[in-house]
């Protein structure tokens, strides 16, 4: 794996916020819960920006196991860059800008607890985060109680942004900055196969899914929105949850005669490439696959992602907006030439859209930034960012279009120097003039 969290500045402070103290490292939680090793303070509570001693802004960022989850890392190190940025800045509103970490273990329940602490003992003004659909969607209700902004960053599930539809003066205050929900992905599975299938020799595939909350709404799209394809879906496959043996699915791909699995994959994803590419299996592999979105995913396979297709919000060599390769530049230059997965991006322009939202506004009321986000447009480093608005299905979700945030697909191939690359194949505005879909060299 990538190197662990390392490191964060803290500060001291005795000030009070809603009428709690503020803790500069974490405590024990109410519950049990042990506190975290890697605390989680960017900034000092106090400081001086421009000259005014006033409180800090403070960001809170909720992540899985920071310390070895890549999502999680990405989310915490992504979020520390804005934050960086914007202390050496103006801050926000002329006050300083911390960030406190909360790490979910990726549990609900603790996620729920780790919320509770940022918004009620350290006085988070926003937060931002949230990997898991599961975590998300039991997170929900303490988001409407606390009526605090809460900026998604890397849940799919279109659960959220529906309950902001229904009820919306009680789930207001979720946003989605990305990924983009369950249905659009989908959409967005529907739109490469329509445009690239037929060039990649994907004129039949087998379509299969994990069976966890994320895939639902997606699931559903592609079975209302296959037919209209010219392409033949040989077989059906919502698959159980925890499946690590892929060798009896695959034999009944190879049957159909699918020329590609086009899989959705977040929990289950290794073990579905293992039995695939190291079995030299006569078909074709790719999709959504969470863990390939990993920069290391090559070394870390010892290449048996080779020739896999993959999802991604950006990656490392894409250049979706002016903003893209900047920051995979900051972060590199900041994480000893570790690169960003997905949640990386979408927290760092997460943590950059609060500011724009706030610095217009002049306030970090929630209650008045929610109308601002819902009205603003923001150059993030994965397209143009804006939200569906309260009357949509998909209330509060990031936008998904070629002129707003757009997914890239990318083929792992093998470099020059013998190790792999994500190599962009679609859509052409994001792909290299040379671009090319490698077919498995066994086949």
């Amino acid at each position: 794996m990538d190197d662990a969290y390392d490191g964060h500045e803290t500060g001291t402070d005795t000030d009070r916020r809603h009428g709690l103290d503020r803790r500069r490292v974490l405590k024990t939680t109410a519950g049990g819960a042990a506190g975290l090793s890697l605390a989680g303070c960017l900034g000092t509570a106090g400081s001086i920006v421009g000259g005014n001693d006033v409180e800090p802004v403070t960001i809170g960022v909720l992540a899985p196991n920071p310390d070895s989850d890549s999502t999680g890392r990405s989310i915490v190190r992504g979020a520390q860059i804005a934050v960086r940025e914007l202390r050496e800045a103006d801050g926000i509103n002329g006050r300083d800008v911390e960030m406190v970490v909360g790490d979910t273990n990726s549990s609900s329940l603790e996620a729920r607890r780790q919320y509770q602490r940022l918004i009620l003992e350290e006085g988070a003004d926003v937060t931002v985060g949230i990997s898991t659909s599961e975590a998300l969607v039991e997170l929900m209700d303490d988001i409407a109680e606390q009526q605090t902004l809460h900026l998604t960053a890397g849940a799919a599930t279109t659960t959220a942004s529906q309950k902001v539809n229904e009820e919306y003066e009680t789930y207001k205050y979720h946003f989605r900055v990305g990924p983009i929900n369950g249905s659009n992905l989908a959409q967005a599975q529907i739109d490469f196969l329509s445009e690239k299938g037929a060039d990649i020799g994907w004129n039949s595939v087998a379509v299969l899914a994990e069976d966890y909350d994320w895939t639902k709404g997606l699931w559903a799209f592609y079975q209302s929105h296959f037919d209209d394809l010219d392409i033949d879906v040989t077989m059906w496959d919502r698959y159980p949850p925890a499946t690590d043996d892929f060798s009896s699915i695959y034999d009944d791909v190879e049957a159909s005669g699918a020329d590609a699995a086009f899989i959705s994959t977040a929990h289950t994803g290794t073990a579905a490439l293992q039995d695939w590419g190291p079995a030299e299996r006569e078909f074709a592999f790719g999709g959504i696959h969470v863990p390939m979105q990993l920069p290391s995913y090559y070394r870390l396979t010892d290449g048996a992602c080779r020739f896999a297709v993959g999802y991604a919000s950006a990656t490392e060599t894409s250049k979706l907006t002016s903003e893209t390769q900047p920051f995979v530049k900051s972060y590199k230059d900041t994480y000893n030439g570790r690169s960003p997965v997905y949640t990386g991006f979408i927290a760092y322009d997460a943590v950059k859209l609060f500011a724009r939202a706030a610095n217009e506004t002049k306030t970090t009321d929630s209650e008045k930034l929610v109308g601002k986000l819902e009205d603003m447009s923001f150059t993030g480093t994965t397209g143009k960012i804006a939200f569906h608005g309260p009357d949509h299905q998909y209330a509060h979700d990031v936008i998904y279009g070629e002129e707003y945030v757009h997914p890239v697909y990318f083929q792992w191939q093998e470099n020059d120097d013998g190790g792999g690359s994500q190599e962009v194949i679609w859509p052409d505005q994001h792909a290299p003039d040379d671009a090319k879909y490698l077919d498995p060299n066994w086949f």
